[in-house]
This record gives structure tokens, sequence and C-alpha cells, in this order.
């Protein structure tokens, strides 16, 4: 076992030595469920994400490793409605003002 993850799940024991609310034990696999799920949160093309994961298949990524919920497809779809607003709103302005930098949002 790599000496990263020998030291992280000592430092895991001697906090739940200490604390009544216990940390769970975490291994690099769940780093990896994590990693990739973070990965798709951010917007990481599904393809990038499988041949960084080292997946023969697209479904082993987006299946099994990549965990969303629905505080990320709230998330989406509020973002899809703000394009579809910022859409509207250029054609009101019959293509003759540049859309403002505050329509989209950073990432």
């Amino acid at each position: 076992m790599p000496f990263e993850i020998v030291r992280f799940n000592h430092m895991v024991k001697r906090y739940n030595d200490i604390y009544r609310v216990q940390m769970p034990n975490i291994t690099s696999h769940i780093c990896r469920h994590t990693y990739c799920s973070n990965m798709a949160r951010s917007g990481m093309n599904p393809k990038t994400l499988q041949y960084l994961m080292g997946h023969p298949e697209i479904g082993v990524t987006l299946n099994t490793y990549t965990h969303l919920g629905l505080q990320d497809a709230t998330d989406e779809l509020k973002r899809v409605q703000e394009v579809e607003d910022a859409r509207k709103e250029q054609e009101k302005l019959g293509g003759k003002k540049p859309v403002s930098q505050k329509m989209f949002r950073a990432v």
C-alpha cells in the first residue's frame, strides 16, 4: 500500500479515536469516484473523462463512477435557462449590441 494512503488512514484513525462523529474509511478507490464525479460536474467532456479514468467503456465512467444528484440537475437546468434568457435578450436587441458578460456564469 502506498505511503500516502497508510498515512491518511492513520490520520483518520487518530481523528476517530478523539471525536464522537466518525470519519468513514476513505480508500483510493473512493477518491476515484469523487474525482470522476467532480470532473463530470465541472462539465468535462465524457469521452475525455473516460480516457483519464482508463475505462474501456463509457458506461463504466458514466454509470458506475459518476455520482450526480438532484442539486446537479437543478443547477444544470438553471444554466440552460440563463442561456435561453440571453438568447431571447439578444433577439430583442436585433443583434445590434454584443451580449453582455453578465449573462454568462464564470466557470
